[in-house]
């Protein structure tokens, strides 16, 4: 009942989002624009990126320490939009979304700690359409607010995680996320990893695996402790999936 609840519930959100095809190969730029700071996108402005590569220069990149804000490339205030970018392997941090925002067709060349971390509050909701990423040895979206994280039509490659609901933050809630026509066209360690003792959902559909599985399951903490993995796949409740192929793509 709540997987059949959560679909519907997920499905008339996802129809307001805007269309931006999925694309099957990465864009390649024709010029790259070094930033010294992380550029900040006001709350309700959008920022247009031309399809140009945008990086952090000097370089803030120090593969999987974590840097904060300070090593972003882009910071986005409540309701921001980012639209045709293409982030550079320079950023450490790739994104920073402080409160809802939408990435549209937003590209990552080769993802350093992670490609986007969502620190929106409850009840909130962000987008992220179209575009790809590829590299990530851990993880590409953190979601460490709450609300809920909207990805469609995403291409990814050689990636760990394409999505985490923190595991071990200070302050915890519960998380929600879906994934519509997501393609992964080799190594891909898991769509989603998710907390079910605080109540996190996930919806996975109409998508092609090739490798990889659709979900992982934690008992997440707010102590700072490396999170208890309690499962893999749908589990209906914390993870459902619809539609999704493992081959075919």
């Amino acid at each position: 009942m709540r997987s059949t609840l959560l679909l519907a519930i997920t499905a008339g959100l996802a129809s307001a989002q805007t269309d931006t095809n999925l694309q099957t190969t990465f864009p390649t730029a024709t010029s790259t624009t070094g930033l010294p700071a992380a550029r900040t996108i006001a709350a309700g402005q959008s920022f247009d990126g031309k399809m140009l590569q945008w990086d952090r220069s000097p370089s803030t990149c120090r593969e999987q320490s974590e840097g904060g804000e300070k090593d972003a490339l882009f910071v986005l205030e409540n309701g921001a939009t980012l639209s045709n970018v293409i982030v550079g392997p320079g950023s450490g941090e790739g994104i920073y979304c402080k409160g809802q925002c939408t990435l549209n067709n937003v590209w990552w060349t080769d993802v350093c700690e992670d490609a986007a971390t969502f620190l929106q509050p409850d009840g909130a909701v962000s987008y992220v359409n179209g575009g790809g990423a590829r590299g990530a040895s851990d993880k590409v979206f953190q979601h460490n607010g709450g609300g809920m994280v909207h990805v469609k039509n995403f291409l990814s490659s050689n990636n760990g995680k394409l999505y985490r609901s923190c595991g071990n933050c200070k302050t915890q809630r519960a998380r929600h996320s879906t994934f519509d026509n997501i393609r992964a066209i080799d190594k891909l360690s898991v769509v989603a990893g998710v907390n079910a003792n605080y109540g996190d959902t996930t919806v996975i559909r109409n998508s092609c695996l090739l490798k990889g599985a659709s979900c992982f399951i934690f008992e997440g903490n707010n102590s700072g402790k490396e999170p208890t993995k309690i499962g893999s796949g749908p589990s209906g409740t914390a993870c459902a999936v619809q539609a999704v192929r493992t081959s075919g793509c």
